[in-house]
């Protein structure tokens, strides 16, 4: 097809030719130092086309000639540029390979070609790359300083101006002969001002990578507040992403601030981090660490005010805040908690139910009258379950209704299955009202069973 269309345009270029010189009735008579030349229009035509195609052919040549050092140089510039982009995927092939040495060398070779290629020169997302693929390797290898060293240069220094070799050829456990091509330079110089002082959104993609794995390596060597000070230092939009949040959960939890590191939980628990489950469990885990930071009452409510609603009505939590509240001498406090979940035991699962009847059993100290209409319809529904038993038993003990207390107290001590704490408590109650009945023997009776248990 391509044959037929080249015929065809030869047909028309003839014709048009044909056409336009055919007539050849134009004279053209050139005069010069007595002599006459004639030639026809159209030969003259022809001849001063190719004149001038020759003196651009010419003028062409000369300018090739001319440019061809600055040709050369961008040429060799090209090559240095090249290979200092292939040694950067060199040393990023290499560190996934777990070749850290390798990938640290062929980084400080990337950037020394950098420092030779001025099309290299002020690009700060190449510089930062090399920087950081240098940091993991030296990471890696546990060169901490140098680690660190390199992970500022690809936060804040230039990338030009490399002048001089900051680390030296070969770190131990590698081979000397590496030389100069090993050695990393350093991250300032004399052409700092080359470098451009607008970041677009690689360099800010760059940045917000080497501040995620500074967290990650403070991490690695435990400090929680260094790694939350990298995380501090992210855009906030940054901030919000998952891996981030993921990596602020376990920094707060090194620093112990259970606090913050509970409301990073609910976070990423919004964001489907976790499966229900687990969210569930570390939620509850972290609320347990924050009460447990209580040392007062005051620090308790001041802890229990900063849950979410959805928090401070999980059986297992508030079972945990009530635990805390009586180990602080604050049984009223812990009684107040428990008591929107006593209203509505039966709604509660076999397990969470238990739960809150043991802890209602361990803050029984000082329970008022206004908790007796409550126990006695929780009696009425669920007084076949042993710790309902063995919690409403003490209450009314400690009520002083040893009538009603005395029953329940039996039952739920002889119990297998009650936890041990319970019985023991059981035992004891009836020990006390044995004495107060001035029967010593049952007294003596009752304190050894509780002594028996484990």
């Amino acid at each position: 097809m391509r044959g037929v269309v080249w015929v065809v345009l030869l047909f028309a270029v003839a014709v048009v030719a044909a056409t336009t010189l055919g007539a050849n009735d134009g004279l053209v008579s050139i005069y010069w130092n007595g002599w006459r030349t004639d030639l026809s229009l159209n030969l003259f035509l022809l001849a001063l086309l190719a004149l001038a195609m020759l003196g651009m052919a010419v003028v062409h040549a000369l300018e090739r000639v001319v440019s061809l050092p600055r040709r050369a140089g961008q040429w060799r510039a090209l090559r240095r540029e090249r290979a200092a982009e292939a040694a950067l995927r060199e040393a990023q092939a290499a560190y996934h390979a777990a070749r850290y040495s390798r990938a640290r060398k062929a980084a400080a070779r990337a950037l020394t070609l950098q420092a030779q290629t001025p099309q290299l020169a002020g690009n700060r997302e190449f510089h930062s790359l090399a920087r950081l693929l240098a940091a993991s390797s030296l990471h890696r290898l546990q060169d901490r300083a140098g680690r660190d060293e390199q992970l500022a240069a690809a936060l804040g220094g230039p990338p030009a101006g490399l002048a001089h070799d900051a680390l030296e050829a070969a770190r131990p456990g590698e081979a000397g002969a590496a030389g100069t091509e090993a050695a990393l330079p350093p991250a300032a110089g004399p052409a700092a001002a080359a470098v451009p002082s607008s970041r677009g959104g690689s360099d800010r993609a760059v940045d917000e990578g080497a501040q995620l794995l500074a967290a990650e390596w403070a991490l690695e060597d435990r400090d929680g507040a260094r790694a939350l000070d990298a995380l501090g230092a992210l855009a906030p939009g940054a901030a919000r992403r998952t891996h981030a949040l993921r990596l602020k959960l376990q920094a707060q939890r090194l620093a112990r601030r259970p606090l913050e590191a509970l409301h990073t939980a609910r976070m990423l628990a919004n964001h489907q981090a976790f499966s229900p489950v687990v969210a569930l469990g570390l939620l509850r885990s972290l609320a347990a660490e924050a009460l447990d930071t209580a040392h007062d009452p005051q620090q308790l409510r001041r802890v229990w005010s900063q849950f979410d609603p959805a928090e401070r009505r999980d059986p297992q939590v508030v079972v945990r805040a009530a635990a805390r509240a009586v180990r602080l001498q604050a049984p009223d406090e812990a009684r107040r908690w428990l008591r929107p979940l006593w209203e509505r035991a039966a709604e509660l699962d076999r397990a969470d139910r238990d739960a809150v009847a043991l802890a209602l059993l361990d803050a029984r100290a000082g329970i008022g009258s206004d908790w007796l209409p409550l126990l006695e319809a929780t009696l009425q529904s669920l007084g076949h379950e042993a710790p309902v038993q063995a919690a409403v038993g003490a209450a009314f003990a400690e009520c002083g209704l040893w009538g009603k207390a005395r029953r329940l107290l039996e039952r739920a001590a002889t119990v297998p299955g009650l936890a041990g704490h319970a019985r023991r408590v059981a035992w004891r109650e009836l020990a006390r009202l044995a004495r107060q009945e001035g029967d010593p023997e049952r007294a003596a009776s009752c304190d050894r069973e509780a002594a028996a248990i484990d």
